[in-house]
């Protein structure tokens, strides 16, 4: 039995006496269901059972061993904040709490998985998120009834739309700054506990050319990053194809110096160009595959220095010519500028089939290509929202902050097509004096 020094005189149930008792030790709630008894004693909290009782006490004392928060490792930034989030929701949370102090930011809790019943937590911000979104994620989430979650890509593919497209829906970032800024534009949150990553909705094409740091330089820099993006978007998409096409099918449109040297390099190679361009792609992607894999002081050694020995061989052997190796090179540094992971993967994809009608259609194929790809990016949307928004449909207003980047006291608004209510973000007299 345990010696209680300080006398109280209790005047109700025994029961109802504990509850009311202002005990040190956090959370308590009242559980009634078993199977809710069961989940709470097994995700480590503490169940008060009294005699000829229909309800239980639960106590919040689970703890456990985490990581700290540290600096993120896929999202590196050279100004803005460097913390990320941890695999602990109630860590994560706190640092969204700690970058958005408005008594509107709401945090709904719910458990996924029959097995795992892993914490999910839905953050948004009450009265700026719109409710038909709002509704959309809670419906989705609802809807899941799996064994496990273990990761938050278990919840990403079952809420995102547009199943099989190439091009990702759900945004994911593990970096508190980008995702308070998309709770302040209007978006809803996902918080997954044991994961870092957290996503993001609705998310359009052009959240994933841009990024937090954006925002943290002067307006004219982060304009010119975002061209720069663009232009290494079309590079990393386009360029192997391109090569294939003209030295193919339309060698007249190449400048006559230029197609002397590029036939000079190409003398002596056994291959046609796609296949010469598939064998330096395939061997790309596995070395940056194993650079991924490996260690990191190994991992990037072997990418750099694989890449340089592979390409040198290749050349010397006689299996592919300097320009190729040049034009793969050029193209993996392009995909490596984009923000986000998931975009640079579907580019990646993208650019086999791409190849492939290149070297069946040349030029015509890649514009075959072309037109299907802004015809299926048209197609789609985010929770309701057009994904080429505010691009297609145009929605002038939004413009500034898309390609280009006004300055903060140009950005009076949020973006309408996240968010119809609470639109005022800067006053106007704040504008340049």
């Amino acid at each position: 039995m345990l010696e209680v020094s300080e006398k109280r005189h209790f005047t109700h149930h025994l029961y109802e006496s504990i509850k009311e008792a202002n005990l040190p030790i956090g959370e308590m709630s009242e559980v009634e269901d078993k199977q809710d008894l069961l989940k709470k004693l097994l995700s480590g909290e503490t169940i008060l059972l009294l005699d000829k009782q229909t309800k239980a006490l639960s106590a919040s004392t689970k703890g456990w061993r985490d990581r700290g928060v540290q600096e993120t490792t896929s999202e590196s930034v050279i100004r803005g904040p460097k913390e990320a989030f941890t695999e602990t929701i109630r860590t994560n949370t706190a640092l969204l709490r700690r970058k958005i102090k408005d008594p509107n930011l709401r945090v709904e809790a719910k458990t996924i998985g029959r097995k795992t019943c892993t914490d999910i937590a839905v953050v948004y911000l009450e009265g700026t998120a719109e409710k038909e979104v709002l509704d959309q994620v809670k419906e989705r989430l609802n809807q899941i009834d799996i064994d496990a979650v273990l990761e938050s890509g278990y919840i990403e593919e079952f809420i995102q739309d547009a199943q099989y497209s190439p091009f990702p829906t759900v945004y994911n970032s593990e970096k508190p700054d980008a995702i308070a800024g998309g709770i302040l534009e209007g978006r809803v949150a996902i918080l997954i506990d044991g994961t870092p990553n957290v996503l993001l909705v609705p998310a359009l094409f052009v959240n994933f050319m841009q990024s937090s740091e954006d925002y943290y330089q002067r307006a004219d820099i982060g304009t010119l990053v975002r061209l720069l993006r663009l232009f290494c978007f079309s590079v990393a998409l386009f360029m192997p194809s391109l090569y294939i096409a003209f030295t193919t099918f339309h060698q007249e449109m190449i400048p006559p110096p230029l197609l002397i040297s590029l036939a000079s390099q190409r003398e002596g190679v056994p291959f046609p160009a796609f296949v010469e361009a598939l064998m330096m792609e395939l061997t790309f992607e596995v070395l940056r595959e194993a650079g991924v894999r490996l260690p990191k002081p190994v991992g990037s050694a072997v990418s750099i220095v694989g890449a340089l020995v592979l390409g040198q061989s290749a050349v010397q052997a006689g299996l592919v010519s300097p320009a190729m190796v040049i034009v793969v090179a050029i193209t993996a540094i392009s995909s490596f500028v984009f923000p986000a992971y998931n975009m640079a993967i579907s580019i990646r994809i993208l650019r086999f089939p791409l190849m492939i009608l290149a070297a069946t259609f040349g030029l015509f194929g890649i514009i075959l290509g072309m037109i299907a790809m802004v015809f299926h990016l048209c197609s789609l949307q985010s929770f309701g929202k057009p994904y080429m928004a505010p691009l297609a449909p145009m929605i002038g207003k939004d413009q500034k902050d898309v390609l280009i980047r006004l300055p903060h006291w140009g950005l009076l608004s949020r973006p309408s097509f996240f968010t119809k209510s609470d639109q005022k973000r800067v006053d106007s007299k704040s504008k340049e004096r």
